[in-house]
């Protein structure tokens, strides 16, 4: 998780220890005063140390500092971590045993990969009338899936048949 940088404006206390564009300490001031420095220097006020008392902050450009982090972290390899998604899966009323074994495996990937699943049984026409079976047959499908996972909520109606999340078991994995 990155830290968010307070700059100029968004800097809500009424002293500052400030640190010059090169390095130097300029001490302590209003902050006003050290905001009207940095921008006579076309530059930033930026809050580096904001536990300190005062909160220290440092006179710098704020594009060109983020920027070169930015392309630092590129060319390191050091990779943001990436959201966690949620993947859908469809199950048909109707759909054959190796197609469920196909459907499961992708889930696998998704829930080895960190993932959400949801996964859905349609129900189309006639089939909506045997709506307890489709929930059985859903059940049967979470059976075929080999990752440890915990539900997220019950098997619940959809307008189009029942749905269901998954969620990848951390507590077994960390042991």
């Amino acid at each position: 998780m990155q830290k968010q940088l307070r700059a100029n404006n968004f800097i809500r206390v009424p002293e500052v220890q400030v640190i010059g564009p090169s390095g130097e300490q300029l001490g302590t001031m209003k902050t006003y005063e050290a905001l009207k420095l940095a921008q006579q220097q076309d530059l930033d006020l930026v809050e580096v140390g904001p536990n300190a008392q005062p909160p220290i902050t440092k006179i710098m450009d704020l594009g060109r500092y983020l920027y070169q982090k930015e392309r630092q972290e590129k060319k390191s390899g050091v990779k943001k971590p990436k959201d966690q998604e949620t993947k859908t899966i469809r199950v048909g009323f109707k759909t054959g045993a190796h197609d469920l074994q196909v459907k499961a495996k992708r889930a696998d990937e998704f829930l080895g990969e960190g993932h959400n699943v949801k996964v859905e049984l349609t129900l189309r026409g006639r089939e909506k009338g045997l709506a307890e079976m489709g929930r059985q047959k859903l059940l049967e499908f979470l059976k075929l899936l080999q990752h440890p996972f915990i539900t997220l909520d019950q098997p619940r109606r959809s307008p189009y048949g029942w749905v269901i999340m998954v969620q990848r078991d951390k507590k077994v994995n960390s042991k």
